[in-house]
């Protein structure tokens, strides 16, 4: 396939079009594309990385990605999709924001590219010399409030108990000048975007052709959810984020590890650069039961971490995991831990806090496990270990000896609850 609209229907990426057809044809030749990004955290997670890789694939099909970090639109905050309205960032908080985005930005789009180097905007940039009357002027006077009321995010809301308020239901004015913004002074003629964005999207195609007289297109991709319909890209612990310093490249790994048959496939054509042959093949596999236990949910975890982290990430996170694994035969030093402490989730107790502890009440108090009960459950069950080695003894009191190097422990629970404890003094 030549056509980047035809890879991305296959791989099951679209959810929508404005005109299918005039897209096959736009996209024949280089085009440019955006997508947005508001700064609502300093940084990106697992949900915002679908969009990231659409603009990367029509990036590798040689359109020019352009993504718009909202300082203007963040202190909106987008009401598509929420049942409340957003907390309102102050500008110090958006600022750091942005920069966190920025990073996540440049680590997996191609700003070197020959031919189509990837574009980071700041909205803001448009915004901040409008006054509040010269906006509802030029800008405001350009909408029509019945085809505003209309947008199934907007009556989602009015219709709620919570209501919206008219901030948000300006949000789509904004992000409607976006795209004409966009369309007049860089020539970008397509918006990408979640599924739950479309009323935005076509508020700005519908804009461009009032002003411009001229088409440009809109795309949606379907929201990351599981099969059960709750949305992909969080964990018990929060977002699975895509910046290390919120997130190691062990944990983010380690979470698509976990993911469930169900789920994989779709991962695969959403999350990554593979070859649909080899996407069917593992889907084949999964439903013939030919495929080993999590065979393609680490395929599926190299792809994506390699993306996100690099390969010195996805190196680490494969170091981490052999070391750690319950039950290894891995050696466990303090030149090893130590190398690995970074990545994985750790804390520090002094040693008066955990010399003579019982077991029991250490994972709890740890947060390994909610209470006592529980924890005597798992050690029951055979799920816990020290140092790679079960634990199965519930009165065992924690001595000096079992600290490697006199001052670390590692402590898990099944595969997924890990921690290494630093005893000091």
């Amino acid at each position: 396939m030549t056509n980047i609209i035809e890879v991305l229907q296959e791989r099951g990426f679209i959810d929508a079009m404005t005109s299918e057809e005039d897209l096959k044809r736009l996209t024949n030749s280089p085009s440019r594309i955006y997508c947005g990004f508001d700064p609502t955290a300093d940084s990106l997670h697992l949900g915002n990385f679908v969009p990231i890789m659409g603009l990367a694939w029509f990036q590798k099909f040689g359109h020019t990605p352009v993504a718009i970090i909202g300082g203007a639109t963040g202190m909106i905050g987008d009401p598509s999709g929420k049942a409340a309205q957003r907390q309102l960032l102050d500008e110090t908080t958006i600022k750091i924001n942005l920069e966190g985005i920025r990073k996540n930005l440049e680590v997996i789009l191609d700003f070197n590219h020959p031919t189509s180097k990837a574009i980071i905007l700041n909205n803001y940039e448009w915004y901040k010399d409008f006054s509040y009357v010269h906006f509802l002027r030029d800008v405001g006077s350009l909408f029509r409030v019945g085809t505003m009321l209309g947008k199934e995010s907007v009556r989602l809301r009015m219709q709620s108990e919570e209501g919206m308020s008219y901030t948000e239901f300006s949000y789509q004015i904004l992000q409607g000048y976006d795209f004409l913004h966009l369309f007049k002074h860089h020539g970008v003629s397509i918006q990408l975007g979640g599924s739950d964005q479309w009323g935005n999207i076509t508020a700005g195609t519908d804009l461009i052709r009032r002003v411009e007289g001229k088409s440009a297109f809109g795309i949606t991709f379907p929201l990351l959810t599981k099969k059960d319909g709750q949305k992909f890209g969080k964990s018990e612990k929060g977002a699975i984020w895509l910046s290390p310093e919120k997130l190691s490249p062990y944990e983010f790994y380690q979470y698509l590890v976990r993911v469930e048959d169900e789920d994989v496939i779709q991962l695969m054509r959403m999350l990554t650069f593979m070859d649909m042959h080899e996407i069917r093949n593992y889907e084949k596999m999964l439903k013939d039961n030919t495929c080993p236990p999590r065979t393609a949910q680490k395929r599926l975890a190299e792809e994506v971490t390699k993306i996100v982290h690099g390969n010195e990430g996805f190196q680490k996170a494969l170091k981490v995991t052999q070391s750690i694994s319950p039950g290894s035969e891995t050696e466990l030093d303090v030149s090893t831990l130590e190398s690995i402490a970074s990545d994985m989730p750790s804390c520090q107790l002094t040693k008066d806090q955990v010399i003579n502890k019982n077991i029991i009440d250490l994972i709890v108090e740890l947060g390994l496990q909610p209470s006592k009960k529980k924890a005597r459950e798992v050690m029951k069950d055979g799920s816990v270990y020290l140092n790679n080695k079960k634990i199965e003894d519930q009165t065992l009191l924690i001595q000096e000896n079992l600290l490697i190097d006199g001052r670390l422990i590692l402590l898990s629970i099944g595969k997924k609850n890990k921690l290494l404890l630093n005893v000091n003094g």
